[in-house]
């Protein structure tokens, strides 16, 4: 689907609720997640092509339930968002993906990606477009609306009316329209009457990616392998020793409180670090941040959450292999 015009937005499809369809006529739930194309997405809005500002470009980059993410998709989708960016004629990129691991693919996004100039929008949607009353349209006509607006800068997340960043957005509810929150750093801002009203009256400045060289040896590199083990009462470090064993490369706490391990999982922990295993600490609740770790044999995961701590980690390690 295209309208020509000297300046683009397109339109990246990966699956997803928002691509869902059920063989119940108007059911929320029990759906196929990924069913439907991105161009049949795009066609199904209306005032899309005006809310873009000029030409409407579709691709579709992987079509599946976002559950099941993997590596090789996240490689193909940073490579095509990185050949967009760089395209003068694009002025924004939206990416239609399931809500499931939506947090993830912006973390590793934000970390690959030059979005100093123009942004990546991710949308979704938690009802299938057969639904009654879909939220995937209202969504997307958001997402364009918001990457076509010449403040956007950076990785971003629409769904519900709200944007979010990269960093802060989370999955909080496994039903609700409103499913993502930011914590209790709050939204980035908000979409009311087909435009973006930023929540301190700026939109948000953004730096260089961490990791930016690393997008175009994705395809061939080699991810090592990164797990997230959860501190929990009675914890007693078994896990980590069978994946240091088994040669995993880093390690993800999800640690009680503010970043308190469990003996036992503290003692693997450290076992694990003298065979040469990087580990990081995050925490497992849901609001606030941990406190910075000193006099530790690990890191912490500097406010991320253990999903995103481990894409942060899956990337260092990649670059210092690559480097």
């Amino acid at each position: 689907m295209q309208v020509a015009a000297a300046r683009k937005i397109v339109v990246m499809g990966t699956g997803g609720t928002i691509a869902g369809s059920s063989a119940v006529q108007g059911a929320n739930v029990g759906y196929t997640a990924g069913q439907i194309g991105v161009e049949q997405l795009l066609a199904a809005v209306p005032g899309l092509v005006q809310a873009a500002g000029g030409a409407l470009v579709a691709e579709q980059v992987a079509q599946l339930d976002s559950k099941d993410m993997g590596f090789d998709v996240w490689a193909r989708l940073a490579g095509r968002c990185a050949a967009h960016l760089a395209d003068p004629a694009v002025a924004g990129v939206v990416i239609t993906h399931g809500t499931d691991t939506l947090e993830e693919t912006a973390w590793l996004l934000h970390n690959l990606l030059d979005t100093t100039a123009k942004p990546v929008v991710l949308t979704c949607a938690m009802r299938p477009a057969t639904a009654l009353a879909p939220d995937g349209p209202q969504n997307l006509l958001d997402a364009v609306t918001l990457a076509a607006d010449p403040s956007a800068r950076g990785v971003l997340m629409a769904a519900a009316g709200v944007v979010h960043g990269a960093r802060e957005v989370s999955k909080v509810h496994p039903l609700r329209l409103d499913a993502f929150d930011s914590g209790d750093a709050g939204p980035l801002g908000w979409m009311e009457a087909g435009r973006v009203r930023w929540a301190r009256g700026l939109a948000p400045q953004v730096e260089q990616p961490a990791h930016g060289a690393l997008v175009p040896i994705l395809p061939d590199a080699a991810w090592p392998r990164v797990e997230i083990v959860l501190s929990h009462a009675g914890a007693d470090g078994a896990l980590v020793d069978w994946l240091v064993e088994k040669g995993v490369h880093g390690l993800v706490v999800a640690a009680t409180g503010n970043g308190t391990l469990h003996h036992a999982l503290e003692a693997a922990l450290a076992r694990a670090v003298t065979a040469g295993v990087q580990v990081r600490v995050a925490s497992r609740c849901l609001q606030g941040r941990m406190m910075d770790l000193t006099g530790t044999p690990w890191r912490d995961a500097d406010g991320l959450s253990p999903v995103k701590a481990r894409v942060s980690l899956l990337l260092e390690l990649m670059q210092s292999a690559n480097s």
